[in-house]
């Protein structure tokens, strides 16, 4: 036996401080958030999806009382892009979380959407860069390896 140590890097960012390609997919996931429908929670997730041909692509969670029957947001825009773009890589994600209209802090995706992110950043032969956005910053990390480092792809 040995013992294996994970490093995760990430940048941490001020909103203002992103390059406006990463600014335009935080704008964005945030308004998808609005449109969630997030009739039991009040959680309203959007996501931003940018492909490798420059299109955007936006999703958001959509609850249902026959829980687990809803989506979450950064799956709704993956699957989206998929269906609508089958032949064209994802390059990065963005999500962000509105709660009674206030944005919120820098949310993390749930593990089914991990490694829905580990099969999308294969498909796209490259690595997804991963914006968590929040109020007050944003954490940007490259590659999905950063928040599922054993994914069913990894080993």
């Amino acid at each position: 036996m040995r013992k294996e140590q994970i490093v995760i890097e990430a940048m941490a960012y001020a909103p203002d401080e992103l390059d406006p390609a990463d600014r335009q997919l935080y704008d964005a996931a945030f308004e998808a958030a609005r449109g969630a429908y997030a009739a039991y929670s009040g959680f309203q997730v959007g996501a931003a999806v940018r492909l490798a041909n420059g299109a955007m692509v936006l999703g958001n969670n959509q609850e249902n009382v026959a829980y687990p029957s809803g989506l979450c947001a950064e799956r709704t825009a993956l699957f989206y892009a998929g269906a609508a773009y089958p032949e064209v890589g994802v390059r990065a994600l963005a999500v962000a979380a509105v709660k009674e209209g206030v944005r919120q802090k820098a949310v993390s995706p749930c593990g089914a959407c991990r490694q829905v992110m580990v099969e999308t950043e294969k498909r796209a032969g490259g690595p997804l860069r991963i914006l968590l956005c929040g109020s007050e910053r944003v954490i940007v990390l490259e590659g999905t390896a950063s928040l599922l480092p054993y994914g069913f792809e990894s080993f």
